[in-house]
């Protein structure tokens, strides 16, 4: 009895770790399901009553986000904020474990809720899937979710990432679980009935693949939209000194070097693209340049300052529009109750405050979806915007001093909402990942990472909708309420 509780608690923290080094920047999958079989063999109730579940369930859910979020740590040290040099360690650590044991709450919580509705149920199984499923989408919303199993596809298996086209990344997340419990039920099943298991898992796994490849398939017809060519400019100006003297006058001269260049290319080039927070509150263009600059700025509303996508119309120094960001990072950018806390924000710039929700921007030369930094990961968002008409989707980030764990995360990202919207999607980065991906997921340019460049893409408008794009989650509430009438009128085990 000893060695099955010890057991437990190996299952739920070996389980974890894999699961974290499954997710992006590696994004394989085939090696995320053997994770997931060890999370459904925490919900059997010989796995010991339902707070012990519950327990080994949390720290499968601790292990895997300390794991894919590591990258938290990096921001350390805070000095440059206005933190003191002592506390800058403590509040990363902090900041790090808060979300990790948040993810232990909610992993805990659905394992030893499923352990109570009988997990081997397929009933069971579709609508703990769907809920979790569900429960990532709606995560993606607030400020501390950034990515889950839905990610777990890219970049390694495009074509099983295919089926977010379908269904979104909410759809993907419930369909590894079901591949993980497809495989547990083979695993716990008597030997008489163990190739039956795994040869339904193994037509589930090659199903979904045919069906992704699919709608990559039709993701790739003729986009039917004209074609524009921006300038990307990757400034790589170090996040701690970007509001030193010194880095802003590099930073205009490599803006008006690019201003000069769309100006006088051939053929003519739609504009110029900078990250997210280049330029400070007020600042001007360097020239009256004849193309479109989108930069990532500063900007009041009132006596609310937001960070923005600022809109510069050809030939204006000063912007005429823009999109604020609406996901501002907690204690990063925007406190609650500022008014009472010694910092009004630990940001550079002090306290941010969201903006309007849509993710729309409005322009002569067609509709943007546009995605701040982290609000890339609410893939609903996007959609909604591609259904109101976007034709691109623009990501515009500043991922420094975050180490090359999080630009790879970031990336599979950008695929992921590429191929759940049918749009494709310019990546404008700091110090990266500045990119240009395809409406089927494919990158098809990348700057070099953490290094000064300038690159010029060619991004195709799209108008077809795909799937998600018109029903969002409809067809995954769909299966949970089917699943949860299922599971109601069936009185026998499955």
């Amino acid at each position: 009895m000893g060695n099955d509780r010890r057991i437990g608690w190996v299952a739920g923290a070996g389980g974890g770790l894999l699961a974290g080094v499954a997710l992006p920047p590696v994004g394989w999958p085939w090696l995320l399901w053997p994770a997931v079989v060890l999370l459904w063999s925490l919900t059997e109730s010989r796995g010991g009553p339902a707070g012990q579940r519950f327990r080994r369930g949390g720290l499968w859910g601790l292990a895997a986000v300390l794991v894919s979020h590591r990258w938290l740590l990096w921001l350390h040290p805070l000095d440059w904020i206005g933190v003191p040099g002592p506390l800058s360690l403590p509040i990363c650590l902090v900041l790090w474990l808060a979300i990790g044991l948040a993810a232990a709450l909610l992993v805990g919580g659905w394992t030893a809720l499923v352990g109570r509705l009988d997990p081997a149920r397929p009933s069971t199984a579709l609508l703990a899937a769907a809920v979790w499923g569900l429960a990532e989408v709606l995560l993606a919303k607030g400020p501390l979710f950034w990515l889950g199993l839905g990610a777990a596809a890219l970049p390694g298996d495009r074509a099983l990432a295919g089926l977010a086209a379908l269904g979104g990344a909410g759809s993907l997340a419930a369909l590894q679980l079901l591949i993980g419990w497809g495989l547990w039920r083979a695993l716990r099943a008597l030997p008489a009935q163990r190739s039956r298991w795994l040869l339904a898992t193994l037509g589930l796994v090659v199903g979904c693949h045919l069906a992704g490849l699919a709608l990559l398939a039709q993701a790739a017809a003729p986009p039917g939209g004209r074609a524009e060519r921006w300038l990307v400019v990757q400034p790589a100006i170090p996040t701690r000194e970007k509001f030193e003297a010194d880095q802003q006058r590099r930073l205009l001269l490599q803006l008006a070097s690019a201003q000069r260049q769309a100006a006088t290319a051939e053929p003519p080039v739609q504009g110029v693209l900078l990250p997210e927070g280049s330029l400070a509150l007020g600042q001007p263009l360097p020239l009256a340049a004849p193309v479109e600059v989108l930069s990532g700025g500063f900007r009041r509303e009132g006596v609310e300052l937001r960070s923005s996508l600022l809109r510069f119309e050809p030939g204006e120094l000063r912007a005429g529009g823009g999109i604020d960001k609406h996901r501002v990072v907690p204690l990063g950018e925007w406190v609650p109750l500022a008014g009472l806390w010694r910092w009004s924000g630990l940001s550079a710039v002090g306290g941010i405050e969201p903006g309007p929700a849509s993710r729309l921007l409005a322009r002569p030369g067609g509709d943007v979806g546009v995605a701040i930094c982290y609000e890339l990961s609410d893939g609903a968002a996007l959609a909604a915007a591609t259904r109101q008409g976007a034709r691109w989707l623009l990501a515009s980030a500043n991922l420094d001093p975050y180490p090359l764990q999080l630009q790879g995360q970031f990336a599979a990202l950008a695929q992921l909402r590429a191929i759940e919207t049918g749009r494709w999607l310019v990546s404008s980065a700091n110090t990266g990942p500045s990119l240009l991906v395809d409406s089927g997921g494919r990158v098809l340019e990348k700057l070099p990472q953490g290094r000064p460049a300038i690159g010029l893409v060619t991004v195709q408008q799209r108008t077809p909708l795909t799937p998600y794009d018109r029903w969002g989650e409809g067809p995954l509430i769909a299966l949970a309420l089917l699943a949860g009438a299922w599971r109601w009128v069936s009185r026998a085990p499955g």
